[in-house]
């Protein structure tokens, strides 16, 4: 996908899914975008970044996963749908570590 297309994409999912930033905020981590999407999103605009940006973006998501941006539901979804887990070893959703 064109960059232009990308981010005309991104710009408009940030308004729905990051509402508590401006678009030009949002803009600047297209990741937390995508993740919103993939946690929160409805079935038309995650099926749109699936499409338009890739699965491989989407694994890259989830790989750099921060604390919170999922919740155990979705985390387990997307491993799944993206072929990155066996049915029963979802990996640990991102955590603190006390030392």
């Amino acid at each position: 996908m064109p960059v232009t297309e990308a981010s005309a994409l991104l710009e408009e999912l940030a308004r729905k899914y990051v509402w508590w930033k401006s678009t030009e905020e949002a803009a600047v981590y297209p990741d937390r975008i995508v993740a919103q999407v993939m946690d929160i999103g409805d079935y038309n605009d995650v099926q749109r970044v699936s499409d338009e940006l890739g699965e491989d973006f989407l694994r890259q998501v989830l790989r750099q996963a921060e604390i919170g941006q999922f919740t155990p539901r979705s985390w387990a979804y997307w491993h799944y749908r993206l072929g990155l887990a066996e049915p029963e070893r979802v990996p640990p959703m991102p955590g603190r570590r006390i030392d």
